[in-house]
Protein backbone atom coordinates (compact mmCIF):
# COMPACT_ATOMS: atom_id res chain seq x y z
CA UNK A 1 0.00 0.00 0.00
CA UNK A 2 1.41 3.40 -0.90
CA UNK A 3 2.03 6.15 1.63
CA UNK A 4 -0.89 8.28 0.43
CA UNK A 5 -3.41 5.50 1.06
CA UNK A 6 -1.88 4.81 4.44
CA UNK A 7 -2.28 8.48 5.35
CA UNK A 8 -5.92 8.49 4.25
CA UNK A 9 -6.65 5.38 6.29
CA UNK A 10 -5.29 7.18 9.35
CA UNK A 11 -7.76 10.03 8.97
CA UNK A 12 -10.32 8.44 11.30
CA UNK A 13 -13.51 10.52 11.53
CA UNK A 14 -12.28 12.92 8.88
CA UNK A 15 -13.08 10.33 6.20
CA UNK A 16 -16.76 10.41 7.19
CA UNK A 17 -16.78 14.20 6.87
CA UNK A 18 -15.14 14.07 3.44
CA UNK A 19 -17.63 11.48 2.18
CA UNK A 20 -20.60 13.41 3.58
CA UNK A 21 -19.35 16.66 2.05
CA UNK A 22 -18.93 14.99 -1.34
CA UNK A 23 -22.44 13.55 -1.07
CA UNK A 24 -23.86 16.97 -0.15
CA UNK A 25 -22.15 18.59 -3.14
CA UNK A 26 -23.51 15.85 -5.40
CA UNK A 27 -27.02 16.26 -3.99
CA UNK A 28 -26.89 20.02 -4.60
CA UNK A 29 -25.74 19.40 -8.15
CA UNK A 30 -28.58 16.94 -8.69
CA UNK A 31 -31.16 19.45 -7.48
CA UNK A 32 -29.76 22.10 -9.81
CA UNK A 33 -29.63 19.73 -12.79
CA UNK A 34 -33.17 18.40 -12.31
CA UNK A 35 -34.54 21.93 -11.93
CA UNK A 36 -32.79 22.99 -15.12
CA UNK A 37 -34.01 19.91 -16.98
CA UNK A 38 -37.58 20.66 -15.88
CA UNK A 39 -37.44 24.00 -17.67
CA UNK A 40 -36.35 22.34 -20.91
CA UNK A 41 -38.74 19.38 -21.25
CA UNK A 42 -41.81 19.54 -23.44
CA UNK A 43 -43.96 16.54 -22.48
CA UNK A 44 -46.10 16.26 -19.35
CA UNK A 45 -44.97 12.67 -18.72
CA UNK A 46 -41.29 13.55 -18.68
CA UNK A 47 -42.02 16.68 -16.64
CA UNK A 48 -43.80 14.56 -14.01
CA UNK A 49 -40.90 12.11 -13.87
CA UNK A 50 -38.39 14.93 -13.45
CA UNK A 51 -40.49 16.53 -10.71
CA UNK A 52 -40.42 13.25 -8.80
CA UNK A 53 -36.65 12.99 -9.24
CA UNK A 54 -36.25 16.61 -8.12
CA UNK A 55 -38.32 15.89 -5.01
CA UNK A 56 -36.12 12.89 -4.20
CA UNK A 57 -32.95 14.94 -4.76
CA UNK A 58 -34.21 17.66 -2.41
CA UNK A 59 -35.02 15.03 0.24
CA UNK A 60 -31.52 13.56 -0.15
CA UNK A 61 -29.99 17.01 0.23
CA UNK A 62 -32.03 17.59 3.39
CA UNK A 63 -31.04 14.25 4.89
CA UNK A 64 -27.34 14.74 4.20
CA UNK A 65 -27.47 18.34 5.45
CA UNK A 66 -29.15 17.28 8.69
CA UNK A 67 -26.61 14.49 9.19
CA UNK A 68 -23.73 16.91 8.69
CA UNK A 69 -25.27 19.52 11.00
CA UNK A 70 -25.81 16.88 13.71
CA UNK A 71 -22.18 15.74 13.38
CA UNK A 72 -20.85 19.32 13.47
CA UNK A 73 -19.45 19.14 9.92
CA UNK A 74 -21.78 21.76 8.45
CA UNK A 75 -22.88 25.09 9.94
CA UNK A 76 -25.18 26.74 7.37
CA UNK A 77 -26.35 29.42 9.83
CA UNK A 78 -22.94 30.46 11.17
CA UNK A 79 -20.33 31.67 8.74
CA UNK A 80 -17.67 31.87 11.45
CA UNK A 81 -18.21 28.27 12.57
CA UNK A 82 -18.28 26.99 8.99
CA UNK A 83 -15.12 28.89 8.17
CA UNK A 84 -13.36 27.19 11.09
CA UNK A 85 -14.52 23.74 9.95
CA UNK A 86 -13.35 24.47 6.39
CA UNK A 87 -9.98 25.78 7.54
CA UNK A 88 -9.42 22.69 9.69
CA UNK A 89 -10.33 20.41 6.78
CA UNK A 90 -8.01 22.32 4.44
CA UNK A 91 -5.15 22.10 6.94
CA UNK A 92 -5.71 18.36 7.35
CA UNK A 93 -5.68 17.88 3.57
CA UNK A 94 -2.49 19.93 3.31
CA UNK A 95 -0.85 17.89 6.08
CA UNK A 96 -1.80 14.64 4.29
CA UNK A 97 -0.27 15.82 1.04
CA UNK A 98 3.01 16.57 2.76
CA UNK A 99 3.35 13.15 4.44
Amino acid sequence: MNQFLQNIMGMGGMTEQVIATDLLISAKSGVRNYAFALTEVATPEVRAALREQLRAAIETHEAVSNFMIDKGYYHPHSLAEQLQVDLTAAQTASDLAQK
